[in-house]
């Protein structure tokens, strides 16, 4: 049965692929390989280990003061509660990488808050 020119081409491209599978199986490996003997060498490198308790040393505390006034919460569907919650969980977060932290506080916290808090994120008391 004769093949139609385009149906051709599809299998030749086909063999081709499979014959390469082993060479790009291969490339990965390599590359692997080198991130891995990268990231080892750059932890070697480093006398401190890990990059994250360095940067924690250099840390200067800023003196601003950051508060969120948690008293609206009655007036809130619970899906907005929660969307608040991730917010905080966020700012959160983002505040302990900061190099220049600012003081975090919530206020007028409880309610449908901290009712989805306790729920949802058992250890935000000790976000102290």
């Amino acid at each position: 049965e004769p093949i139609s020119k385009r149906q051709r081409k599809k299998l030749l491209k086909q063999k081709q692929w499979e014959e390469q599978k082993d060479l790009r199986r291969q490339k990965r490996k390599e590359k692997r390989q080198k991130r891995k003997l990268e990231r080892q060498s750059k932890v070697n490198s480093s006398n401190e280990g890990n990059d994250r308790k360095r940067m924690r040393k250099e840390v200067v505390p800023s003196t601003l003061r950051l508060v969120v006034d948690c008293s609206f919460d009655d007036l809130m569907v619970l899906k907005d509660v929660k969307k608040l919650h991730k917010q905080i969980q966020r700012c959160y977060a983002e505040n302990r990488k900061a190099f220049h932290p600012v003081q975090f506080y919530l206020t007028s916290h409880g309610g449908q808050l901290k009712n989805n808090m306790n729920e949802n994120d058992k250890g935000w008391v000790n976000w102290k």
